[in-house]
């Protein structure tokens, strides 16, 4: 009996010990999570992040704390969550975060490709190619864009930004030569199209779409390689003879290139499997985003894809972000 109660007892502390000593490593996440933003409160990509961290604490068993990192365009927190080593920081990103911010700014102090790793894509949406309310529809627009040449002009909110790259890339795949003009912000597009200031621009659809079901704006096409759910009646610009066009928008979960490659693995299926659920595809979509929830081998391709794209432009035009 004395033996038996002894190793009882020994089975009891070994039960009572084994969960601290789970928490001490084995067990991932261990510790609260640190979900961090590189946008305000209220913004798009804050507004994701949000939405993942409630059910990410229920999948996961760890608090997930959101913290807003703001300024660079979001490449503060990308040079933060870069740099994190703690095994439990990671990011929701637009997708110049993880291609093309270093290209764009010599100076941004982390290298997208080698100091972060892909986790999951959350969402993709297309820009949509916008003109004047009174302008031509489809084939006939293009055909009038490129007739005016570098009289026309595309206005974009800022040097460097998805809709600047964007027309730059339509550029370089067709006849139109419109001249760029940045403007501080979107508020300040909208009103220069609607002014007769611009004939042309690429927005995104949260933001285009609103204005063309009003009557204000005139949507030409979108530019992914398909029509788009997000933008309903639209052609895309394949569709007008734009051959090859496929450029979206995206934002994606990222970690750092220290956190162990199982804890990625584990961090993408509850991310995946939280984007493809009914409850965040509506949220999602609400929020002008497509669902898709990939794999990190998954973001890896559009990632490098974006890069080769995008890349060849900034490079080609000697293009610098303000």
């Amino acid at each position: 009996m004395p033996l038996r109660r002894h190793l009882l007892l020994a089975a009891a502390a070994l039960a009572a010990a084994l969960p601290s000593a789970q928490a001490g490593g084995d067990a991932w996440p261990s510790r609260p999570l640190h979900l961090v933003v590189g946008f305000p409160a209220g913004s798009s990509p804050d507004l994701t992040a949000r939405a993942l961290a409630e059910p990410l604490e229920q999948r996961l068993g760890q608090p997930v704390i959101v913290e807003n990192r703001v300024g660079a365009g979001g490449n503060i927190a990308g040079e933060y969550v870069a740099r994190a080593r703690d095994g439990h920081t990671f990011s929701v990103m637009i997708n110049g975060n993880l291609t093309i911010a270093r290209l764009l700014n010599p100076s941004v102090r982390y290298d997208p490709v080698k100091d972060l790793q892909p986790v999951s894509l959350i969402g993709v949406a297309p820009l949509v190619l916008v003109a004047p309310a009174g302008a031509p529809e489809g084939r006939a627009f293009l055909q009038a864009a490129a007739q005016a040449g570098s009289r026309w002009s595309y206005g974009s909110p800022g040097v460097g930004t998805v809709g600047h790259l964007g027309m730059e890339l339509l550029k370089s795949r067709s006849a139109l030569r419109p001249e760029h003009i940045p403007y501080p912000g979107y508020p300040q597009v909208f009103n220069a199209i609607q002014g007769g200031d611009l004939q042309l621009s690429m927005l995104p659809p949260a933001l285009a779409m609103a204005q063309i079901q009003a009557g204000k704006l005139r949507g030409i096409a979108v530019t992914s390689a398909t029509r788009s759910p997000l933008a309903p009646g639209l052609p895309s610009l394949r569709e007008l003879g734009i051959q090859p066009f496929d450029l979206e928008i995206w934002n994606a979960v990222a970690a750092p290139r220290a956190m162990p490659a199982e804890h990625v693995r584990r961090l993408a299926e509850a991310v995946g499997d939280i984007v493809r659920s009914p409850e965040m595809r509506a949220r999602l979509s609400a929020q002008g985003w497509q669902a898709v929830g990939s794999s990190p081998e998954g973001l890896s391709l559009r990632i490098r894809q974006d890069v080769d794209s995008l890349g060849r432009i900034i490079r080609d035009q000697g293009i610098r972000a303000n």
